[in-house]
């Protein structure tokens, strides 16, 4: 098996959780899928960052983040996974600016004129990853896409703010109907 094959397993084993559950988007659900438990599990975690570096090979982008809780592994495992020789930084987009300190909404290097990939775990209605996408833009990056590890159906409103989209699996691929 491959880290496409690998990934999608740790995320059917450990991550999909069966029960009533309700969503950040405010919708119910009968199953919640809690990626957190693969994008920060020592096996699972570098195989995130290959499976998306790998979604993503044809965009071109130096710095990688989101929106936080969701986003900051999947930067993180991305940023150690990239290739030597490849510069890759990430980002933390908070969900409000700092009232202390250098008061800064986004952490880390700098994003300013430079080309970012805004990425989330999962996302039901894009409301998260295009939160980010305002900050960054109003930061001055240039985001050039939206990637993500489990789409639950946001890639209509994604892409209807302008952004390419792309996700590592759908649910059909998890055997889930939304």
């Amino acid at each position: 098996m491959g880290d496409h094959d690998d990934l999608r397993k740790f995320i059917t084993d450990l991550a999909v959780v069966h029960g009533r559950v309700v969503l950040s988007s405010g919708r119910e659900a009968d199953w919640y899928v809690d990626l957190r438990r693969v994008t920060l599990h020592h096996q699972a975690a570098p195989l995130v960052g290959r499976v998306l570096l790998d979604l993503t090979a044809d965009w071109e982008y130096e710095a990688v983040g989101g929106l936080t809780l969701g986003a900051d592994p999947v930067a993180l495992s991305m940023l150690h996974a990239a290739p030597s020789g490849r510069s890759l930084d990430a980002f933390v987009v908070r969900k409000a600016g700092k009232a202390h300190g250098l008061q800064r909404r986004i952490e880390g290097p700098e994003v300013a004129g430079r080309r970012v990939l805004a990425v989330e775990d999962t996302s039901t209605t894009g409301g998260s990853v295009l939160t980010a996408v305002e900050a960054l833009r109003e930061a001055g990056a240039e985001v050039v896409g939206v990637a993500v590890i489990v789409d639950r159906g946001a890639g209509d409103a994604v892409r209807a703010a302008g952004l390419p989209y792309r996700a590592a699996y759908t649910l059909a691929d998890l055997g889930l109907v939304a």
